[in-house]
Formats: C-alpha cells, structure tokens, sequence
C-alpha cells in the first residue's frame, strides 16, 4: 500500500491544515491550539481545562445533546483533552462523515455560546474529577511534584484548578481567557483519511474559512531558576508513594532522542525495564514502579514514581539510585544499546498503528516548531544515538545534586 506523507497548508485567517492521504474505512481529526493550563494567570487556575469541558454544552445552532449526538448516532467517537501546553479536540469516524465532523468541529471552536446553567451543572463534574485526583495519590503526587519543581512559574499549576478557583469561574472568564490565549495561527486542524488533500482543504475553507483571523503576539514566561528539593508528607494510605527525579532537555533539544532511549531502558513501558526488572522482578517490592520523561516547549522532567509497602520504601530508594548510579557510570553495551533501539522503534510503530496517535503526535510536533516527523525520521535519529550520548545525558539528568523528591509516607505495619 502506498505510504502518502502529510500535506501542509495555512488558510487566510493563519489555521494550518495538515492531512495524510491514507486508505481504508476510518478518518481522524484534531483540532489543537497552543493554550494550555501555562498560559493562565495565577487567578485563572484550572481554566484552560474548563474551556475544553464546556464547549460541549451548547453552541448557536446545536445544544448540548446534539454535539455530542452528532458523531455518537453514525459511530463515531468525539473527545477533548488540556495539557500544560496545548487544548486539543479529536475524534475518530467513518470516511464517509468528514462534512459533518468538520461542521462539528467549527461550530464547537467558534460558536459556542457557555450557557450559564451549563456551567453550573459542570463545574461540579470537574470538581468530582478533582476529589478523584485527591483520592488518588499515585496521581496527587505527579501533580504536587511538578509543582515543586516548577515553584513560582506557570508549569507548576495543575492542570484541574482548584475547589475555590473552580468555583468562582462564569461565562465572562471563559470569554476574556478565549480572547486573550485562542489565536488563529496558533490553531492547526489536522486529519488523516481517505480523502485528497484537495477535498481536505476545500472543506476546511468551507467550515473554518469565514472565521476572522485572531492574532496574539502571546509571550509565555520561560521557565528559569531551577532548586532540587526534598518533601516528605505522612499520609493514612497503606502503600507509600515516591517520585525522584528533575529537570530535562526540552521537546526541540537535540538531546531529546539520547533521554527518550535512556528513560525507555530506566522504567519506560516495557517489562523489561532496569526498574521492572531489578527491583519489581527481584525483590517484589513495587507493585507500580516506572520511569517518565514529560517534554516541555522550554524544559523537560523525568521522573522515577513508585508505590511501596511503607516497610520497604527506604530499600527501594536506594535500589531507584543504584540504577541510576549504573546509568551514570557504565555505558551500555554494543548489545544493550541495540535491544533499546529496537525495542523504542517497535514500540513507536506499534503506537502509529492507531492512525489518532499518529495523528497527535504530527500536530504536536508543528505546535512547538518542529517538522513532522515520519517513521524513517524516527528511525534515523535513533539509530543515531550511541551509548557514549546515553551516558552524557544520564549523568546530567540524574545528577545526584540536581534531584528532588517527593514522598507520601504510608501507614507501617
């Protein structure tokens, strides 16, 4: 079958359009600006994420059931998420329904209306997602150890908001935000499916043409002036909860290919990870125990996280930094260092089977200045990486002075 690549282009008021040609049944398309939980002013907390939750209750020409109808009643699937960076809306259909997703698409962006009772009715389903999060420390403590690391800057915010700010949000902040932080060229409408990207074009200019450009000469705030720090909070939960870890290179750094490959060896998805291996397989300490690597527009973080039998958690701290230890100090062999390549290549195929993560992934590639990557750019650029990059890059990231720690300390016993 004919692999096509992504053909790009920007319409007059500043969208870029990006599509793939590709056969078969199913479509996909996303809509993503680059406005994300960062670029909220500290009253604002939780307010990017609110925009994306209530642009589904009601526009000028449908109400909330029918935009969420509008796809479900042929088979499609319709969804939205916010990062720290990006607000992003998505869906999957048949081929056969890209004027309805489009028409969807841009009555959702641009018409719609946030009905006050609406709101109401929502924030209290975003505020039981944010008793779900407070119940839940395994995912409180990614968020409070971001916020210890990005202390004072706009990264540290969680991405929910808080119960008061939550609270206190009406129809005129979504639309002060919205004016402020959704430009046109900051938006790009992205799709793959079974179509030219002539017809693609033709109805993006049909559906989002006539919106008027919106241009904002956004600035955000770099993130500078990074403290390791240590935080240790007694909690009433059975299992004790630890992220060790620190600053990164960010998403266009060179040294972002040598950090992807060292994390994937560390604790990525695999079974086989040093941290799976050596201290889940070994000693059965960790019933959870992984590595992250989150890439930023300015920065990045990685991060060791591990849920523990409070008896064991200080043995398994220092098990996480002999690993990382061994990272520093001997490189991986000729062997080694090409099961991690395979197995990060297998695993990013495997990742663009599905036509949405591939998807994703080429929009957000534009949204922080980069060119789309495609299978045999990624294969190249780690190919590339030697055991002598790993090391460099081990021993800057997990630089013993460099780290910080946060740790929920359970119940003993």
């Amino acid at each position: 079958m004919l692999e096509y690549k992504y053909t790009e282009s920007v319409l007059p008021n500043g969208i870029r359009l990006i599509h793939k040609e590709r056969q078969g049944e199913i479509a996909h398309l996303v809509l993503m600006v680059e406005t994300g939980t960062r670029d909220e002013l500290a009253h604002e907390n939780g307010l990017a994420h609110f925009v994306e939750h209530t642009i589904f209750k009601g526009t000028q020409n449908r109400k909330a059931y029918h935009i969420l109808s509008c796809l479900d009643n042929v088979g499609g699937d319709l969804n939205a998420f916010t990062t720290k960076e990006e607000t992003c809306i998505q869906a999957t259909f048949l081929k056969q329904h890209y004027k309805r997703s489009l028409d969807l698409f841009a009555d959702i962006a641009f018409r719609s209306t946030f009905p006050e009772n609406e709101l109401a009715k929502e924030k209290e389903v975003i505020l039981d997602e944010i008793n779900s999060y407070l119940d839940s420390p395994s995912d409180e403590i990614y968020d409070l150890f971001e916020e210890m690391v990005f202390k004072g800057h706009p990264l540290a915010r969680n991405i929910l908001g808080t119960t008061e700010l939550v609270k206190g949000f009406h129809r005129q902040d979504i639309l002060d935000f919205m004016t402020h932080n959704y430009s046109t060229d900051q938006m790009i409408l992205a799709s793959i499916g079974d179509i030219s990207f002539k017809e693609f074009e033709r109805l993006a200019m049909t559906y989002f043409g006539s919106q008027p450009a919106h241009i904002i000469n956004k600035k955000r705030k770099t993130f500078k002036g990074y403290t390791p720090e240590s935080r240790n909070e007694k909690r009433n939960n059975q299992l004790s909860h630890c992220i060790i870890g620190g600053i990164a290179p960010k998403f266009c750094s060179p040294l972002k290919m040598p950090v992807v490959i060292l994390n994937n060896v560390l604790g990525g998805p695999a079974m086989s990870s040093r941290l799976g291996l050596n201290i889940r397989e070994k000693y059965g300490f960790a019933y959870s125990i992984e590595s992250q690597y989150t890439a930023y527009s300015d920065v990045g973080l990685i991060n060791v996280y591990m849920g523990v039998d409070p008896d064991s958690l200080e043995r398994a701290i220092e098990l996480v930094h002999k690993e990382l230890d061994k990272l520093c100090s001997q490189k991986l062999g000729t062997l080694q260092l090409h099961h991690a390549k395979q197995q990060l290549i297998g695993q990013v195929a495997l990742s663009y089977e599905s036509g949405m993560n591939e998807l994703l992934s080429a929009t957000r590639s534009l949204i922080m200045g980069e060119p789309i990557e495609y299978m045999d750019d990624i294969i190249q650029k780690v190919e590339a990486v030697t055991a002598t990059d790993i090391l460099e890059v081990a021993n800057t990231v997990f630089d013993k002075k460099q780290l910080s720690q946060i740790i929920f300390e359970g119940v003993e016993g």
